[in-house]
């Protein structure tokens, strides 16, 4: 192994930039060249490669989002996308590529190593559902900024006796919504994970009012049957009573846009650092995660054959604390 080069796909993910530091920082140390793809599998494509010396990748931990950047390439999907983004790998000498990013793009990186071209993927990922790795880069970043907004609309809400809807990201996966009611103490959680009926939070809402609080917080997940856009509409067609005055916030990509926590750029360091040194020891097709407070890998055909679920004690201890 001489050159290696590393790309950041998909969404973006507080910790990406310390992963990328990881990578290059480690990879000089064993005499490799490292290049960076700009914009993903979509660079990959039009053979956007730059070179990457330790000096091109200082003061970029404490950044979120990725200093390489990130877009969706159609293209890549096809065979003929795949053939062509390793034909330019091969023309610049490279040997090895990892891939720092969530599912879609582990599933790029099965493809590839599935044509015979030596991969390794990263765990990064805010919505915590990619299967081999028990926590994934940008989770922590993401679940404090919903933390707080949780925090900051009870002082609002008590000083109104107001309830709030706040939707939070994660695709079809609950668990930052989970993590938050729990963490917030919320009075409801709406997960993708348990079915929940409009009728059910409105008597949640009910009875927190009935109980004399100055307020409710139900946590819902972007990926629900009912958002909050859809459980507002419901409750206004439908007249249900609440007793608190109802708003709904949507946090969105404000979660995406955080500087990265300690414990994240922590996280992202030791895997990136991991990826190197898989493919220093010859392990290719392979998700470097974090499981049991250690690194792993997983292979990649595993990673995207299966589902990640969420603790069912999670959910019944969410019902429980609400």
């Amino acid at each position: 192994m001489r050159k290696i080069a590393v790309l950041t796909s998909g969404g973006d993910a507080p910790g990406m930039n310390a992963a990328i530091r990881a990578v290059v920082r480690s990879g000089i140390a064993k005499g490799w060249e490292v290049y960076g793809v700009k914009n993903g599998y979509s660079g990959l494509l039009a053979g956007n490669f730059i070179h990457l010396g330790p000096r091109d990748v200082g003061g970029i931990m404490q950044r979120g989002g990725t200093m390489l950047g990130s877009a969706r390439s159609l293209e890549f999907k096809t065979d003929a996308g795949q053939k062509k983004a390793i034909r330019n790998l091969n023309s610049m000498g490279i040997e090895g590529l990892i891939v720092i990013g969530g599912n879609g793009s582990q599933t790029g990186s099965f493809k590839l190593f599935e044509s015979g071209f030596p991969v390794v993927g990263v765990a990064s990922t805010i919505d915590n559902d990619l299967y081999g790795s028990e926590i994934t880069i940008g989770v922590d970043t993401a679940l404090n900024i919903a933390l707080e907004a949780v925090d900051r609309l009870k002082i609002t809400a008590s000083s109104h006796q107001r309830a709030f809807l706040l939707e939070v990201m994660g695709r079809d996966c609950g668990y930052l919504a989970l993590m938050t009611a729990l963490a917030g103490g919320a009075e409801a959680v709406i997960i993708p994970e348990v079915p929940t009926k409009p009728e059910e939070i409105a008597k949640q809402i009910e009875e927190a009012y009935e109980k004399g609080k100055a307020h409710a917080i139900v946590i819902v997940a972007e990926g629900a049957e009912y958002n909050a856009e859809k459980l507002s509409n419901y409750f206004k067609d439908h007249h249900e009573t609440l007793g608190f005055d109802l708003r709904v916030a949507i946090l969105g990509h404000i979660q995406r846009g955080g500087d990265p926590s300690a414990y994240d750029r922590l996280l992202a360091s030791r895997l990136g650092s991991g990826a190197v040194e898989a493919m220093a020891n010859g392990i290719y097709g392979v998700l470097t995660g974090w499981i049991q407070s250690k690194i792993t890998y997983t292979p990649l055909a595993e990673v995207v054959a299966n589902k990640k679920t969420l603790d069912k004690s999670l959910i019944e201890l969410a019902a429980i604390l609400d």
